[in-house]
């Protein structure tokens, strides 16, 4: 009897709470009436809104992982960032842009302070090309004060469409800009139309049949015992490739052959050389 009078009682006790919590229910879901003008029409009823929650967790995971990798990645967002731009920007900036916490990262910001292709002023960063220049024509005077050549990768990211303006330049005569099938560094060379010269036919022939070097390890100490200082350096790349495990391959011997006009010259910037070629 008493497991019995227990189990009616506990009943009792759920079908009070029951009744309580559909009186609780009922008060709270009547509406608050306002007060109406007179044969105002009623508003409509407005289904209710669902919540919305904040689905943040991507950029704030993507935030997390980059302000976590290496110092050196974060300092290759920023500068892609000046140098595709070519703004200058401040720490608050980048951190909006990149998600990259210079402020908040002192290594980050010593690196990036002291980095030769980014300039600070104390306030904002940039990007920093080895010569400032801005356009085709501020290119061509520099590229004037280096007869002797000019390498392409100096001026490569001088600005976004320099290589654009090199091959204009090209194309307008003003430059010559030669490729370094062995050392793979093109090389620009002002052409002066004040240092035009005639050449006898004997010389031309002459060069003609001078052989050269096959090894351009061979051509730059030939260029160094006439005094002329080679733009390459092969020996220190070669080095360099096996140290690293790259072994340079070895260049079939080409069977010699009269220049003719289909030739392709090498000697680009001595165009006076090879007028009136052999038909």
């Amino acid at each position: 009897m008493d497991l019995k009078d227990s189990l009616s009682k506990f009943k009792q006790q759920q079908e009070r709470c029951q009744s309580s919590l559909a009186s609780i229910a009922a008060s709270t879901s009547k509406p608050k009436h306002r007060a109406q003008p007179v044969n105002a029409p009623s508003a409509p009823a407005r289904p209710p809104q669902p919540i919305k929650f904040s689905n943040d967790t991507e950029r704030l995971q993507h935030i997390n992982s980059v302000r976590k990798s290496p110092i050196g990645a974060q300092i290759k967002l920023v500068i892609e960032l000046l140098y595709k731009t070519r703004q200058a920007f401040t720490a608050e900036q980048i951190n909006e842009t990149t998600y990259v916490d210079i402020h908040g990262n002192k290594s980050v910001f010593d690196s990036l302070r002291n980095n030769p292709k980014v300039h600070y002023d104390g306030r904002r960063f940039s990007y920093k090309s080895k010569h400032d220049l801005k356009g085709k024509d501020q290119l061509l005077v520099l590229v004037r004060k280096y007869p002797e050549g000019l390498a392409v990768v100096e001026v490569k990211d001088a600005y976004p469409t320099v290589m654009e303006d090199l091959q204009a330049l090209k194309a307008a005569g003003e430059v010559w800009l030669l490729s370094n099938m062995d050392s793979q560094e093109d090389i620009v060379y002002p052409n002066d139309p004040k240092a035009k010269i005639k050449v006898d036919d004997d010389l031309k022939q002459l060069f003609r049949e001078m052989e050269l070097p096959r090894d351009m390890v061979d051509i730059e100490k030939e260029l160094q015992k006439n005094g002329i200082k080679p733009m390459t350096n092969t020996a220190k790349r070669r080095a360099a490739a096996q140290i690293n495990g790259v072994q340079p391959k070895a260049k079939p011997k080409k069977k010699q052959r009269e220049i003719t006009r289909r030739t392709k010259l090498t000697n680009a910037h001595l165009p006076e050389l090879f007028q009136n070629l052999n038909t």
